[in-house]
């Protein structure tokens, strides 16, 4: 008797494609019929990006930038939109009430925009699929004049996810933090919040079982879950159910404010590059969440090479408990980025740092969490002709990088240029404004060579007479996913 089975391979490769989310490994084939080859990298058909509501300020002006790369391989069709939370794509077949986006990309390769004013902005939920998906990045930017947290606040939209990592959060007086929480489902997420501070887990019952409606947004401010007041603080938020995005909005009330992006996944390295080079203060918050203390070697990689900050070699997390260390105006007039490794026993930890550039009343701040690497490719976009600089870091090999700048969004030619960043530093590379530049553009990095290179980009602005300024780092845009390739799609087996 002959029976035919179809492949579970070539259904799990489909999924993998669709979703752009399943990484699959191939299986070992070496008893049985079907023999798999190694996992290929196809483009993502359909992702996901969420923005956080902006603003409170009525005198607050936000821009958003879109860009996609154009993808190798990618889906010849698609499309990409933004629409408030709360509300549907005009083109969905559900019953709510359809939005008119306020941004939609015509085309890979071109930045396309959009904006909104004042305190009544929403939050945005995005979703692009087939070409559009690869890589696809959007910028928030927000200008406010006055007021407590006034001047440049930026942040890459996010993808959804389950667990979020934010060392350098304050419930202090003087700061005003929120944790913006953004459900891009159907049906409700509940979320907890756990708040660390330097002696350990603060105690909070409002923090647990926080739930996030279908397609909106929660702003949770974080000083309404606790009765301490600490100024160094980390919060870890985990979606019981669902998913969401989340990022911080830490406002002072004399020094400015940012976006706080979460940290990379607690690591036994990490590394915060960018720090610009006319900061005047530099903070590091670092957590660990496990049960054993970790002991930190503390590094800069400057552009001459590495070398340890003198008073800051090395810093002691208590387990459970976050710690800080005040490295002043480390960098001294030259960029730099910050290396963390075990001095002995590899404990996981996430970090952040808090960058002050002015003085006196004309301060800002912004923050550089730990990020992933670059990896094959990632992308910022909202970029200026003016005020925009990009670093990279190699804190192990030399390496060589190309990079790209996109048409502008209104007109411009895209520039590609190639530099090698030697072992061990970070260059701020000197990239011209793409010729004929008529709007914000966009900046991918792709590594050239097999070794791990980290970057972020610094945006700067004049309000009045503060120096306001905004960073993002730029981790991998995981635009491809790993499938398992089989020669054969269907297994003919015989009793």
């Amino acid at each position: 008797m002959n029976r035919t089975t179809l492949s579970l391979i070539a259904g799990t490769t489909a999924l993998a494609a669709v979703t752009g989310f399943a990484v699959l490994s191939a299986p070992d084939a070496s008893g049985g019929d079907t023999a798999v080859e190694a996992a290929a990298q196809l483009p993502v058909e359909r992702t996901s990006l969420l923005c956080p509501r902006p603003s409170s300020s009525d005198i607050a002006e936000t821009a958003y930038t879109s860009f996609t790369p154009v993808t190798k391989g990618a889906s010849g069709k698609g499309g990409a939109q933004l629409v408030s939370a709360g509300e549907e794509p005009a083109d969905s077949g559900g019953k709510g009430k359809k939005a008119k986006p306020v941004l939609e990309p015509k085309e890979p390769g071109k930045p396309a925009t959009g904006s909104t004013d004042g305190g009544d902005a929403p939050a945005l939920i995005g979703t692009a699929e087939g070409r559009f998906a690869p890589g696809w990045t959007v910028q928030e930017t927000t200008e406010v004049a006055a007021g407590t947290g006034r001047g440049l606040l930026g942040v890459n939209c996010t993808a959804p996810d389950t667990q979020f990592w934010f060392p350098g959060v304050s419930t202090a007086a003087g700061r005003t933090d929120y944790v913006h929480l953004t459900n891009p489902d159907d049906a409700a997420a509940v979320v907890d919040i756990e708040l660390y501070g330097k002696d350990g887990e603060l105690k909070s019952t409002v923090g647990e079982g926080i739930t996030v409606r279908p397609r909106s947004t929660e702003p949770v401010l974080l000083s309404t879950l606790t009765t301490e007041k600490q100024a160094d603080l980390t919060i870890h938020v985990s979606v019981r159910s669902g998913r969401v995005g989340a990022a911080v909005q830490a406002l002072d009330g004399k020094q400015g404010g940012d976006w706080l992006a979460a940290a990379a996944d607690p690591a036994a390295t990490a590394v915060l590059p960018g720090i610009p080079e006319d900061a005047t203060s530099v903070q590091l918050i670092a957590f660990t969440p496990g049960d054993t203390d970790a002991d930190l070697k503390l590094r800069l990689a400057s552009p001459s090479g590495t070398i340890t900050p003198a008073g800051s070699e090395t810093l002691h997390v208590k387990a459970g408990m976050t710690a800080t260390a005040d490295l002043g105006a480390i960098t001294r007039g030259e960029a730099g980025s910050l290396l963390l490794s075990p001095t002995d026993e590899s404990i996981p930890v996430v970090a952040a740092l808090r960058v002050v550039r002015g003085k006196g009343a004309d301060q800002e701040t912004a923050f550089i969490p730990a990020t992933r690497p670059v990896g094959k490719r990632a992308t910022v976009a909202d970029n200026r002709a003016k005020g925009t600089t990009l670093a990279l870091t190699a804190p192990g090999r030399t390496a060589k990088v190309k990079v790209t700048a996109s048409a502008g969004g209104s007109a411009g030619e895209p520039t590609t240029k190639t530099f090698t960043i030697k072992a061990g530093t970070t260059q701020n590379v000197e990239f011209p404004a793409p010729a004929g530049l008529k709007g914000p553009y966009a900046l991918t990095v792709e590594p050239l060579t097999d070794t791990p290179v980290y970057a972020s980009r610094t945006l700067e602005s004049k309000v009045d007479a503060i120096p306001a300024f905004t960073i993002q780092t730029l981790p991998d845009d995981r635009g491809t996913v790993a499938v398992p390739q089989a020669r054969e799609d269907v297994a003919v087996l015989q009793d």
